[in-house]
């Protein structure tokens, strides 16, 4: 009977934390982001004197608070999941622990050189917000469509390095060193910086023929920028009109947190741990 308990408790708050599509969890999604995102702007108003001189305290609470709300989440997710050390050695399980810890550092270890070096460190918090990304809804449609595009993407970047050295290449011959293009490694910057419409105007072309061919890089520079998109653009739409009209309910494996998207699923793609029938 108490072990039936403890199991309830911590299917509901698996629920919340890791299933991301029901009410709770997405309520939960969106309170972990604001609090995620206040306690950066908090960090980096610490890092203006003016700012911190006048309301330190105000930050300092403010800073333990949102450190203690970490904790709670963090000891939470562990606890909640079948396989604890799955989350606490993932990537995101890492980056929780580092962003949490360096506020109870700062007491043990004192010195002023230490405690810019852990501000700057729970800025790492900013990487919640990555994982946050997966969990929100229309995000999954768009992952699908960046991983079926991802051979033609890397086709035309393959593509575009290869016309970024031959348009370095021509121009470290046409202008030359004399005029800024000392290598052809340095041409190939330029090259890259113009056709991504960049333009640090460190150096620039000099004589009529090479300001000419900057002219073409400017102008197929806008088409670089927008093949990548129309690329995922038509795959996304793709995506969406195959899945039209079929409402599939997402899922989250208790034991490794991964989405389930396959309604007669009865063992997770990645762990191999069997699925309750709903």
């Amino acid at each position: 009977m108490g072990n039936q308990r403890q199991n309830d408790w911590k299917s509901k708050i698996h629920e919340v934390i890791y299933g991301t599509h029901t009410p709770a969890g997405k309520l939960f999604d969106i309170a972990l982001l604001i609090v995620i995102v206040y306690s950066v702007i908090i960090v980096m108003l610490e890092s203006v004197p003016r700012i911190d001189q006048k309301y330190h305290d105000f930050l300092n609470v403010s800073e333990w608070i949102v450190t203690i709300l970490f904790t709670i989440e963090y000891i939470l997710r562990i606890i909640c999941i079948k396989t604890p050390k799955k989350y606490i050695f993932s990537f995101f399980g890492v980056i929780d622990f580092i962003s949490t810890i360096p506020k109870y550092l700062s007491v043990i270890i004192g010195g002023s050189q230490y405690m810019t070096a852990f501000r700057a460190l729970r800025l790492l918090r900013i990487f919640r917000i990555l994982k946050l990304v997966r969990f929100i809804g229309e995000s999954n449609n768009l992952l699908r469509a960046l991983k079926a595009s991802r051979t033609k993407i890397f086709v035309f970047v393959f593509f575009v390095l290869i016309l970024s050295v031959m348009l370095g290449t021509i121009m470290y011959l046409v202008e030359g060193p004399e005029h800024g293009f000392n290598s052809i490694p340095h041409s190939v910057y330029w090259t890259i910086v113009t056709l991504t419409t960049v333009g640090y105007g460190d150096i620039s072309p000099e004589t009529g023929l090479g300001q000419f061919i900057a002219t073409i890089i400017m102008i197929v520079g806008y088409g670089v920028i927008a093949v990548p998109t129309g690329i995922v653009s038509a795959e996304y739409v793709t995506d969406r009109s195959r899945r039209k009209g079929k409402k599939v309910k997402e899922r989250t494996c208790p034991e490794c947190s991964t989405i389930i998207l396959k309604e007669d699923a009865h063992y997770c793609r990645v762990c191999g741990f069997r699925l309750k029938d709903e």
